[in-house]
C-alpha cells in the first residue's frame, strides 16, 4: 500500500491513486480526459513535465494541448527535431538551421543551399513524414556532459558544443530521435506520432516549415509574405554572423574572453546607425511629401519610447523639431477599459485608447494650436494633466509611439501622405543553437518584467498573469499591420539577456509554487541559466535597454 500514491486531476477535477512509477502516459490513459486535441505535455505542480515523466509523489497535474501557449512551444520543438532529423538524412554534411519566426512557422535554411525547389522541399516533408509514421519514441536522457558534446561532435553540431562549454555543468539533459541527438530548453512530445501538422514551402534562399496555428491546431495557414519582415531578419542574422555571435555559446565565449565591453560598443553603434538611416528617410519624406507625423509601432517591451526619444535627437540633427507623444497617456481610466474574453481589462485593444480625444489634439497640433497633452499615471490607472503645452512650428515633425500606430483607425483625421510609419520590435538575432531560436516573445517578456517591476507597481506574477493576455492583443491588433510600415527597427541587442539575467533572477523568485505562473517563472529561471552574466555599468545611459533595467538619460 505504501506503494499507492494520489494524483489529482485539475482537467477533470478528479482524483485518482496510482502506483509510484507510473508516468503521466498512463495516468492521462486511466483518466480517460476527453480533448479535442492531443495532450502533447502537463503541468505537474505547476512546472511543465513531458509526458514519459513518471510520478513518485502526490501530485497535481494539468494536461495540456496544442491551443495552450506552452503547449505550442512543445509542438514547435518537436517538429524541429523531427526536422533535424529529417534533413541530416537527405544532407548529412550539411548544416541544418531554423533562423527565425515567420507568421506561425519558421524559416529555415541549409548550408551551401542557396534555393530549394519545390522537389527539394517535397523530399524533406516526405522524409519527415515517414518520421513521424514511424511513431518513434523522443527520449530525454541525462548523460555527463562530456558524453553529450561527444555525441554532438559525431554529426558536427558545433552549435551545441560551444553551449555546453560555456556554461560548465557536470551532466546535461539531451534528446534521442532515432539515431538523431538534440539539445532542447523546454518540453518535447512523447513520440514522432503527435506532430502530424506541418508542411514544407520553398521560401527565399530556403524553405518554410508551414505550422498551424495555436488557436486552430489542425489548419496550416498559407506562407506569409512578409518581405520587410523578412529582410530585418536576414540583415541581423548577417551582422550577427560577421560579428561571430550567432549563438548563445559564442557570445558567452566572448565574455568569458573580457570582450564584453567591445560586444556592446559595436552593437550601440550599429542601432545608432540604423536610427541616423531612418532619420534621413523621415527627412527625406518630410522634404518631398510633407511628412509631419512619424507614427512609431511594436509590441509590448519593443523599446518604443527610447527609439522614438533617440530618433527625436537623430532629426534634430538634421534641422527639424520632434514633438514626441506617447499613445499610452491617451488610454482611458482604467474602469473605462475594455475587457477581453477572459473578462481582463484588455489594454492591447484600439478601444483603450481614447481616439476622439487623440485625433482632436493632432488635428489641433498641426494646426498650429497649443495643446495641453495628458499623462498616464499606471499605478492609479487614470490619466493626469500637468498644464504643460505641446505646440508645433513650421520646422516640427510629431513622433507618436504606441502599440497602434500602424493601424488605419488610429488616426483617421490624418491623410497618409503626412504619416511616415516605422515598426519597432526586438526581433532576436542571436539563437540558442542551430535549431533552438530564441522566441522574441521571451525577450520581451524579459524585459517588461524588470520595467514593470521598477516603475509600474508590477511584481512578477502580475506581470505573468496577463502575458498571455497581452499576446493575443498583439497577435489581434498588433502583428497583423506592421507591413504597413515604411520601415523596421529591430531594437534587439544580441548582448541583452545576459544583463538581464541577473536583474530578472530575483524578480522571478518571488513567484510561489502555489500558483500557475510558477511554471512560467521556472521556465525562464532555466532558459537565463545559459546566459553568462554581463554587469549595467557599460551600458550607455541611452541604451534602449536602459529603458528596461533604470539608468536612462531619458526621462519616461
Amino acid at each position: 500500500m505504501n506503494d499507492i500514491i494520489k494524483v489529482y486531476c485539475e482537467n477533470t477535477s478528479s482524483q485518482i491513486e496510482v502506483e509510484m512509477g507510473t508516468s503521466l502516459l498512463d495516468i492521462r490513459d486511466r483518466l480517460d480526459v476527453d480533448n479535442e486535441y492531443p495532450f502533447l505535455a502537463a503541468y505537474v505542480n505547476n512546472r511543465i513535465k513531458e509526458l514519459n515523466y513518471k510520478v513518485y509523489t502526490p501530485i497535481s497535474i494539468r494536461f495540456i494541448d496544442a491551443t495552450h501557449f506552452e503547449g505550442y512551444r512543445v509542438y514547435q520543438r518537436s517538429v524541429s527535431f523531427i526536422m533535424q532529423a529529417a534533413v541530416w538524412s537527405l544532407y548529412p554534411d550539411r548544416k541544418f538551421h531554423v533562423r527565425h519566426s515567420i507568421g506561425s512557422g519558421f524559416y529555415c535554411e541549409v548550408e551551401g543551399i542557396d534555393e530549394f525547389t519545390e522537389n527539394d522541399c517535397l523530399r524533406i516533408e516526405t522524409k519527415a513524414r515517414e518520421i513521424v509514421a514511424a511513431n518513434l519514441r523522443i527520449e530525454r536522457c541525462k548523460v555527463p556532459t562530456e558524453e553529450a558534446i561527444a555525441e554532438f561532435e559525431r554529426f558536427g553540431f558545433d552549435d551545441k558544443i560551444a553551449l555546453l562549454r560555456s556554461r560548465p555543468r557536470l551532466y546535461s539533459n539531451i534528446y534521442r530521435l532515432g539515431d538523431m541527438v538534440g539539445y532542447f530548453l523546454g518540453a518535447l512530445a512523447p513520440s514522432t506520432g503527435y506532430i502530424d501538422e506541418f508542411e514544407v514551402r520553398p521560401y527565399y534562399n530556403g524553405f518554410y516549415l508551414a505550422l498551424p496555428e495555436r488557436t486552430a491546431p489542425h489548419e496550416i495557414g498559407k506562407t506569409p509574405q512578409r518581405d520587410k519582415l523578412f529582410g530585418i531578419f536576414h540583415q541581423y542574422h548577417s551582422w550577427v554572423d560577421i560579428m561571430g555571435v550567432p549563438t548563445v555559446g559564442h557570445v558567452n565565449a566572448k565574455v568569458a574572453q573580457g570582450d564584453a565591453s567591445e560586444l556592446i560598443k559595436i552593437a550601440e553603434a550599429f542601432h545608432e546607425k540604423q536610427l541616423a538611416q531612418i532619420a534621413d528617410a523621415v527627412n527625406e519624406a518630410n522634404a518631398s511629401r510633407g511628412v509631419r507625423m512619424v507614427l512609431i509601432s511594436g509590441p509590448s517591451s519593443s523599446g518604443k519610447t527610447t527609439t522614438a526619444k533617440r530618433l527625436g535627437i537623430q532629426l534634430r540633427i538634421l534641422g527639424l523639431h520632434p514633438v514626441l507623444i506617447s499613445l499610452d497617456d491617451y488610454f482611458v481610466n482604467r474602469e473605462d477599459t475594455p475587457l477581453d474574453e477572459n473578462g481582463e481589462y484588455d489594454y492591447e485593444a484600439l478601444e483603450a485608447i481614447d481616439l476622439a480625444q487623440l485625433n482632436d489634439h493632432l488635428q489641433r497640433l498641426t494646426a498650429g494650436e497649443s495643446v495641453d497633452i495628458p499623462r498616464y499615471d499606471f499605478i492609479t490607472g487614470t490619466r493626469q494633466w500637468h498644464n504643460s503645452p505641446l505646440t508645433m512650428d513650421e520646422r516640427s515633425i510629431l513622433i507618436i509611439e504606441g502599440i497602434h500606430g500602424l493601424n488605419p483607425r488610429l488616426t483617421p483625421s490624418i491623410p497618409d501622405s503626412a504619416k511616415f510609419k516605422i515598426y519597432v520590435s526586438c526581433f532576436t538575432s542571436v539563437a540558442m543553437d542551430n535549431v533552438s531560436r530564441i522566441p522574441t516573445t521571451d525577450n520581451r517578456l524579459l524585459r517588461r518584467l524588470t520595467r514593470d517591476y521598477a516603475t509600474r507597481g508590477n511584481d512578477a506574477y502580475a506581470t505573468l498573469s496577463r502575458w498571455g493576455s497581452v499576446r493575443r492583443g498583439e497577435e489581434k491588433h498588433i502583428f497583423p499591420y506592421q507591413e504597413n510600415a515604411d520601415v523596421m527597427f529591430n531594437s534587439s541587442l544580441f548582448y541583452e539577456i545576459s544583463v538581464l539575467r541577473p536583474v530578472a533572477e530575483p524578480i522571478l523568485r518571488e513567484i510561489p509554487d502555489t500558483v500557475p505562473e510558477y511554471g512560467e517563472a521556472a521556465r525562464l529561471l532555466k532558459f537565463l541559466d545559459n546566459f553568462t552574466p554581463i554587469k549595467t555599468d557599460e551600458i550607455p545611459p541611452t541604451s534602449i535597454l536602459r529603458e528596461f533595467i533604470g539608468g536612462s538619460s531619458f526621462k519616461y
